[in-house]
């Protein structure tokens, strides 16, 4: 077993750019020990300070879009072409069911993963959403402390994912494909409204046309819903994670964004908002945590539950007997 760090070697370590130490830092952040999430929430104090220097870019897609294939070749750009550090980390609360995680996306990622410059973590698995966003804003701190300066978040999982993603970053890519038949058909206008941009992916091997058809379709969906208060107008882009064509202008369109939203105040002001967001949910988790761990609850909670699903008594009245116990 290796020798347990201390506060001083972790802060030491991440400050120094040590990859093994961003390791053992991340998994100590995703742990839910008592000992652990103490000496974790005194490590993020530490390093506070040296956070927030970086470009968060949510990046999410559906299924078959080529996602860790875009990663790639996006990533690649960042640390090849513009010299960059580069971290990418996952919202995943889906794997335990699916087995679908950035696990797979990383050994399908082996340039990217061998580059000196890049850093993939996977999300923890069999966790609530909650507690893997949790763990993964913490996560996307110790990467900016140990000095990364572009950090791309994945969706791995479906639905709410989104939402924890956008929450968490300056920058929300969404990825489609062509040729699907009505393009606009499936998509959440949720997710839609969220895009700061919107990619059209895959398109090479004869399907150019199908591409840019698809990327007007979007241009026009895009245009169609109020203006960001950012003052960002979401755009619709082509690309080819295979040829590298159009790879470039995505980045592009970040540099734009900042270049707007940076100088006007909104990029701050929207990272302050985050920050508060964060501390909101951080209660509502610990509450949540605290709440089912009280014996009382866990010895009576099993027979409530049956009740409940048989129909024999309602879920509100469940409720309200264990938040009785609760405050006991």
């Amino acid at each position: 077993m290796a020798k347990r760090l201390s506060p001083d070697e972790y802060v030491a370590g991440l400050l120094a750019g040590n990859r093994f130490v961003l390791s053992r830092a991340i998994t100590l952040v995703e742990s839910t020990l008592p000992t652990d999430r103490e000496l974790a929430r005194q490590l993020l104090e530490r390093v506070l300070p040296h956070t927030g220097r970086s470009v968060r870019i949510g990046i999410t897609g559906v299924p078959g879009v080529g996602k860790s294939t875009f990663i790639e070749a996006l990533g690649m750009h960042v640390v090849a072409e513009r010299g960059q550090r580069l971290a990418v980390l996952a919202v995943d609360p889906t794997s335990q069911r699916s087995g679908g995680s950035i696990l797979g996306d990383k050994t399908r990622m082996n340039q990217l993963a061998a580059h000196e410059h890049a850093f993939i973590r996977p999300s923890p698995a069999g966790r609530s959403l909650g507690g893997v966003a949790r763990a993964t804003r913490e996560a996307l701190l110790l990467c900016e402390a140990a000095g990364y300066d572009v950090i791309f978040v994945e969706t791995v999982g479906v639905g709410q994912s989104e939402t924890a993603v956008h929450g968490m970053v300056d920058f929300f890519l969404l990825l489609m494909l062509a040729g699907a038949g009505d393009e606009l058909q499936g998509v959440k206008r949720g997710i839609m409204e969220m895009a700061d941009a919107v990619v059209i992916t895959k398109a090479d091997s004869g399907n150019e046309l199908a591409a840019r058809r698809a990327r007007r379709e979007y241009q026009g969906a895009l245009q169609l819903f109020p203006h960001a208060a950012s003052g960002w107008a979401s755009v619709a882009r082509t690309c080819s994670a295979l040829t590298g064509e159009g790879v470039a202008g995505v980045w592009e369109e970040i540099g734009r964004y900042l270049a707007l939203t940076q100088p006007n105040g909104f990029f701050d002001q929207r990272r302050r908002e985050q920050n508060l967001q964060w501390l909101q949910q951080s209660v509502r988790e610990a509450l949540e945590e605290r709440f089912y761990a009280r014996p009382e609850v866990a010895r009576r909670l099993p027979a409530l539950r049956e009740l409940v699903e048989q129909g024999r008594t309602s879920a509100f009245g469940a409720a309200e007997e264990l938040l009785g116990l609760g405050d006991a």
